[in-house]
Order: C-alpha cells, then sequence, then structure tokens
C-alpha cells in the first residue's frame, strides 16, 4: 500500500518500509512531480515535468491548478478534448500510480490520498471518483495536517504536546490544532480557506507586475506564451525571497527576441509583503477560528508544524511568529510531510507492527444539515438551516434529528442537504437532495421523518431519511 500527496501544484509517493516513510521518485527520479496534464503533437498524454514544460510553452496544450476546481461543475479544453477535474486528476493518479510501480517493481492498487481538510464532501468525493478512475483501491482519504501531524507524531511519538499545523499549498490553507498524548493523536478542530494558496501570492506579484509594465488584459491575450513566461518569472522570485532578502525578476521579451536586453524588477521583502497583504489578512480569521473551536489560547500551543512550499515564504513566517510569539519547528520537510503521513496512515491501516501504538482522530471540518421551514405567525417560511452534525465533530459520527410534515395530508418531503455556518441556506453550500415519498396522509405534524446523517473517516457523508411510521427508507 502507498501514500499520495495529490497536490495542488506538486504530488509526491511514499511508502512505509522498514519502519519509516520513504519517499519514492518519480521516472526523472525527482520526488516533486507538478501536478499538470498536457497532450503531446500525437495527442498523447504527458504528465508532470514534460507538462509543466508544455505549459510554459504552449498553453493551450497543458493545464495545472485544476485541483482547486474538485466537486466543481468545470470543464476543461485539451488538445480538442474536454476533461473534469476528476479525469485530469485521475491522470496524474495514474501516473504516480505506474511511477511506484516501476520503482518498487510490484504491482500497486491499495492507497491512501490526502485532501485539504477544508475541502467540502463533493471534493473528497471527486478525488476518491479520481483514485478509482486510475485504477487505484482508495482505502482512506485523509486530511493534510492531519496526515502531517501522524509524521510529526512519528518522529516525536514519546512527547505529550498540542500542536498546531499551519499547511500552506500551492492552492489551498489548512490550519488545525491537535493534541499528542501517549500515541494518540486527536484533532481537535480544523478551519481554513480552499481558495488560498502560494499561487495566490503568485498571481499578485504577477499582476503587481504587469501594472509596472503598464500591460493589460488584452496584451496577455495576444501572447498567452509571453504571460506564461512572466508568470515563471514571478514563480522564481517568490521562491527566491524564502532564502534572500531581494529577487531580481527578469522580464522575458514579448517579441521572442532573446538578444535584445529587457528591463529587470527587483522585488524586495517588505514590498512582497505589501503586495499580498490582503492574502496574509485572510490567515488570521481561520487561525483564531481554530483556537475558539478547540477552546484553546495561543499560549497553550506548544509547537507549531509547517507544512505545504508556501509556508516557506518570510511573511508568512512572520505572521505566525508575530502572532503565537514563538518560532515554527523546522523538525519536518515542509513539502514532504503530507506525504510521509499518508504512508504511515497506510501502515496503520495494514497493521504494520512499527505504528501499532498509533492512534489518530479526526474531525468534520464544516457544519452540515439540511433545509427546513420555521413557523413565523400563522405561516412557514422556508430557507432555514438545521445543523445534524456540527463542524469540529470528532469522526466517524452518525447523528440523527427528526422532522415533521407541515401540510395537511402531505406526502413527500424533500431533503435538501447543505454544508455550512449560516443559518439560512442561501449562505451554504448545496451539497444534494433526494425526496421521500410515500408518506401517509395525515393531519400537519403527525407525520415524523427522521434524518440520520453519517460522516466517516474519509470525510465522506451518507444521509438516509426513514418515515418512523412506516419504516420506510430512502437515501
Amino acid at each position: 500500500m502507498i501514500g499520495i500527496d495529490l497536490g495542488t501544484t506538486y504530488s509526491l509517493i511514499s511508502r512505509f518500509t522498514k519502519g519509516e516513510p520513504k519517499l519514492i521518485p518519480n521516472l526523472f527520479g525527482d520526488i516533486l512531480t507538478p501536478s499538470v496534464v498536457g497532450v503531446d503533437e500525437a495527442n498523447d498524454f504527458l504528465v508532470g515535468k514534460p507538462a509543466k514544460e508544455l505549459l510554459s510553452v504552449d498553453p493551450t496544450r497543458a493545464i495545472g491548478l485544476f485541483k482547486r476546481d474538485m466537486g466543481l461543475n468545470r470543464t476543461y479544453s485539451l488538445g480538442g478534448s474536454m476533461y473534469t477535474p476528476v479525469e485530469l486528476s485521475s491522470i496524474v493518479l495514474s501516473c504516480l500510480k505506474n511511477d511506484a510501480e516501476m520503482y518498487l517493481e510490484e504491482p500497486v492498487q491499495d492507497v491512501v490520498i490526502s485532501v485539504p481538510a477544508y475541502f467540502n464532501d463533493d471534493a473528497r468525493v471527486a478525488t476518491k471518483m479520481a483514485g478509482e478512475l486510475a485504477g487505484l483501491n482508495v482505502m482512506r482519504i485523509i486530511n493534510e495536517p492531519t496526515a502531517a501531524a501522524l509524521a510529526f507524531g512519528v518522529v516525536k511519538k514519546d512527547e505529550d504536546k498540542t500542536v498546531l499545523v499551519f499547511d500552506l499549498g500551492g492552492g489551498t490553507f489548512d490550519v488545525t490544532v491537535l493534541e499528542i498524548f501517549e500515541g494518540v493523536l486527536e484533532v481537535r478542530a480544523s478551519s481554513g480557506k480552499t481558495f488560498l494558496g502560494g499561487e495566490d501570492f503568485t498571481q499578485n506579484l504577477f499582476e503587481w507586475v504587469l501594472k509596472e509594465l503598464g500591460r493589460h488584459e488584452n496584451d496577455l491575450e495576444k501572447n498567452k506564451k509571453w504571460a506564461n513566461k512572466l508568470k515563471a518569472q514571478c514563480e522564481a522570485a517568490k521562491r527566491q525571497l524564502t532564502e534572500a532578502d531581494q529577487a531580481t525578476l527578469s522580464i522575458p521579451n514579448p517579441s521572442g527576441d532573446e538578444n535584445e536586453k529587457m528591463p529587470e524588477l527587483v522585488i524586495t521583502q517588505q514590498k512582497f509583503r505589501e503586495i499580498n497583504a490582503r492574502l496574509l489578512d485572510q490567515m488570521y480569521s481561520p487561525l483564531n477560528r481554530v483556537l475558539s473551536d478547540s477552546r484553546m489560547s495561543k499560549d497553550s500551543v506548544d509547537e507549531i508544524l509547517l507544512v505545504g512550499g508556501a509556508s516557506r515564504m518570510r511573511c508568512v513566517q512572520s505572521l505566525i511568529e508575530d502572532y503565537f510569539k514563538q518560532t515554527p519547528s523546522s523538525i519536518l520537510h515542509p513539502d514532504h510531510a503530507v506525504a510521509c503521513g499518508t504512508c504511515i496512515q497506510a501502515a496503520m491501516l495494514k497493521k504494520d507492527a512499527a505504528v501499532q501504538e498509533i492512534v489518530s482522530t479526526d474531525v468534520s471540518s464544516h457544519t452540515l444539515g439540511v433545509s427546513i421551514s420555521r413557523k413565523i405567525g400563522n405561516k412557514h417560511e422556508h430557507g432555514y438551516f438545521m445543523p445534524i452534525i456540527d463542524r469540529n465533530t470528532t469522526l466517524p459520527v452518525s447523528r440523527v434529528e427528526e422532522v415533521a410534515t407541515i401540510e395537511m395530508g402531505q406526502t413527500s418531503i424533500t431533503v435538501d442537504v447543505y454544508q455550512g455556518e449560516s443559518r439560512k441556506i442561501e449562505n451554504n453550500h448545496l451539497l444534494g437532495e433526494f425526496k421521500v415519498e410515500g408518506i401517509p396522509p395525515r393531519l400537519a405534524g403527525e407525520e415524523v421523518v427522521a434524518i440520520r446523517f453519517t460522516y466517516d473517516l474519509n470525510g465522506v457523508l451518507e444521509v438516509e431519511a426513514t418515515i418512523l411510521s412506516t419504516n420506510k427508507s430512502k437515501s
């Protein structure tokens, strides 16, 4: 069994062997595989490094960042065909599967795949579908911060402490508080933002450079190749700023003439912080929420674990140090921690003796419930949200709430399943719906339907409705 960190910008493979996690290199000998899919002139798929190189020279034949749209009804055009985020992710997973099989010299089927803690139910189901489409048997979907915490817990399994996992990847931001005691990793709370990551910092720098150059969106449409090269330079400058006080950004020539000298821009740490001030400010809300939900103060956090390549940015580390008044831990490699944790989870599922004393729990990242009507005065008003499973409830969990008919002779109800924190459904996310029919026609309020929500360890939701008078169920 292997573990896969299916990332927004990079993906990794791992396997637990000889009592420790081991990262598996891809066909090119690299640990990190770019999460990019392309097609060559013969319409054969390219994945990883060659696809990323193709993206820079012909953006119409390669695609990246599709993980952000997992669970959404979106399609991408590639080589004259349309692909969903699930299909593109399955192509990446299939490539990783093949790389693992070549390296291990044995078939690979069972897998643990990581997802952002703040992924909703649709995105989790989509991730599992992508794995199955790639010919993998997805044994567990694990939250990225929990996976990183497992890797941390294996290293420091004899220590009891409260750990905050700060996970800033290429496309998503998660923050999780957990307690480690006597080999048990108990997640207390998780929060985050699905659309906040290192790519957003690169995009802000890119847009700032365009303004400095006096360029407009129309210029980008006319010369997509130049725009991609410029964005690659912005990414390189961002990475340079993780180590240096300033970075020099080379502007590519729009005409393609490499002999014609173009201007260079110097980006200082201060300027980079100013450009991304709004993104940095967005991190405070999840930090405050996760501490509030776990009923802990900043001083209660014993150690801060940085996860995700974007967490290496100095402006991010400064934010953390200012907020908690302590220096984050550097015991794990930010890019490798999640992948290592996925194979540790795989080893736990296989009951490997090396991890038999480790136990982990996880929580639901969102509140889940249904749409109901409330009686206000002499009439019923629709559109209210009735929570059934509150956010940060320990998984697995099964909860039941009852609803009653509101009209005389009512023979059916529609169960609308939502996720969110607002009391009105218009502000929450619709996960799905189904109709329960065959309710005996009686007076309003006399027939009751029990709605059961079951949330498993993968963070995948099952909903069942039962008419209590007939014991007839539908899910």
